[in-house]
């Protein structure tokens, strides 16, 4: 059954190396479940509510993901939309959490008119090769400054922005320990070598008693105070518009920036136009359903996560990867204690070696071309230093359409790029605050 829904042979997979490879992306999101909740309670909704929300939204999306698609990325609330939602949208300008819920979902229904039309992926069409690579990469060097950030080895400084943290921590000594581990073991061709590393800090972590081990069964909490509480009238007041606006500008490229560069890790996107890519296009419907339903569960935007690189890194080609991490999540609501055990340090190693792989696209940009490379370098390097795929994505395709124009090359450009660059110059030109 799983090789004729799967195409397990077709893809060059197993069933058990689309299990591990699931586990591992789960574990690497996992932090998720934990700090949505966090975010999403200061504006008032409730903590528990919002725990069992996260993982259900988690759980559908990447279901669907999983069966529809039959790509192997995982789908949960995503982070800095939650950080927009609470922060911005509530906090910063007054609308009550139910009317941020509603503009999720009419959010969601734009991004899923844009990808039934085919429009969404006419916008992708206009994403030159050498920028695909560069999204890629750049997606790459996000993680790896959330790995470096998560494991302690990078720190803030008020006078360098940022500094060496302290090397004698035990949990940076862990989580550095873990990533020579996974270096070495996939050097030597061992299967499972990012999930290895990952349990292998936490078992460590455990007994030297740097991390503590919270248990294993918990009941989960009611998701009445979230679920259906979205006030989508109120959300179609004016001065919500904007916020809809930026919401689905960021949906649509950050999303589209995570599924173009773990699928072409993991070698899902043919050349050519993307309307030959199914697998895509199936992909792009999966995670605007996510969007809609996880508004109606009672949580910010679910999107495809950058994390399911690791799970790719470790196998993974098929649905069944992506469908075993909604299994998971479901398993979380009843296992938050265990899921809880595996520390932040504990991941970070795996998702700083994915991000050395991922650097690797960066040869195929046409660095002879500067009006290819720069775009392309812009699109990589703003990924980290502005903490969001979405500014990368936006200097990108400004910076293309705009030295494309002035070297007399317009023509090059596609015109979805056009849309998409005076999109992005209206969204900072206006709506700089959000």
């Amino acid at each position: 059954m799983l090789e004729q829904w799967f195409g397990l042979t077709e893809r060059s997979t197993s069933a058990r190396t689309e299990i591990i490879a699931g586990i591992t992306t789960f574990l690497t999101m996992a932090y998720i479940i934990f700090v949505n909740p966090e975010i999403l309670s200061t504006t008032g909704m409730d903590r528990n509510a919002v725990f069992v929300a996260t993982c259900l939204a988690a759980a559908l999306g990447s279901a669907v993901m999983g069966l529809f698609a039959n790509w192997p990325i995982g789908m949960a609330p995503g982070m800095g939309l939650n950080a927009f939602f609470a922060f911005t949208v509530v906090a910063g300008m007054g609308f009550t959490w139910q009317q941020a819920l509603g503009a999720v979902f009419i959010s969601g229904i734009i991004f899923l008119i844009l990808s039934v039309t085919g429009i969404r992926r006419w916008l992708i069409e206009g994403i030159p090769k050498s920028m695909r690579s560069a999204i890629a990469a750049g997606i790459g060097m996000f993680l790896g400054l959330i790995a470096l950030k998560t494991a302690g080895i990078v720190v803030p400084s008020e006078p360098t922005l940022v500094t060496l943290g302290d090397m004698t921590q035990p949990t940076v000594l862990l989580a550095i320990a873990g990533f020579f581990l996974i270096a070495a073991l996939d050097a030597l061709r061992v299967r499972g070598a990012i999930l290895i590393g990952i349990l292998a800090v936490t078992i460590v972590s455990i007994g030297l008693g740097v991390s503590q081990f919270g248990g294993i069964v918990s009941m989960p909490p009611s998701i009445a105070p979230t679920f259906l509480q979205l006030d989508i009238i109120g959300a179609l007041g004016f001065g919500i518009v904007h916020v809809v606006l930026v919401m689905v500008l960021v949906e649509v490229f950050d999303a589209t920036g995570t599924l173009i560069g773990v699928a072409k890790r993991a070698g899902l996107l043919t050349e050519g136009p993307t309307h030959t890519n199914k697998g895509l296009s199936r992909a792009l419907m999966a995670d605007s359903t996510a969007i809609v339903a996880g508004s109606l569960l009672g949580t910010s935007s679910t999107t495809a996560y950058v994390e399911s690189a690791s799970g790719v890194q470790a196998g993974g080609r098929t649905g069944l990867t992506a469908l075993t991490v909604a299994v998971l999540f479901l398993l979380a609501m009843f296992l938050a204690p265990l899921a809880g055990s595996v520390p932040a340090y504990a991941t970070a190693p795996a998702l700083l070696y994915v991000a050395t792989l991922m650097l690797r696209e960066l040869t195929e940009v046409q660095w002879t071309d500067i009006t290819d490379a720069a775009p392309a370098a812009l699109t990589a390097l703003m990924m980290p230093f502005t903490y969001s795929i979405a500014n990368g994505l936006a200097f990108g395709f400004i910076s293309y359409a705009a030295l494309k124009l002035l070297t007399g090359r317009a023509r090059e450009v596609h015109p979805a790029t056009w849309v998409v660059a005076v999109l992005f110059v209206i969204r900072f030109a206006f709506f700089a605050e959000a």
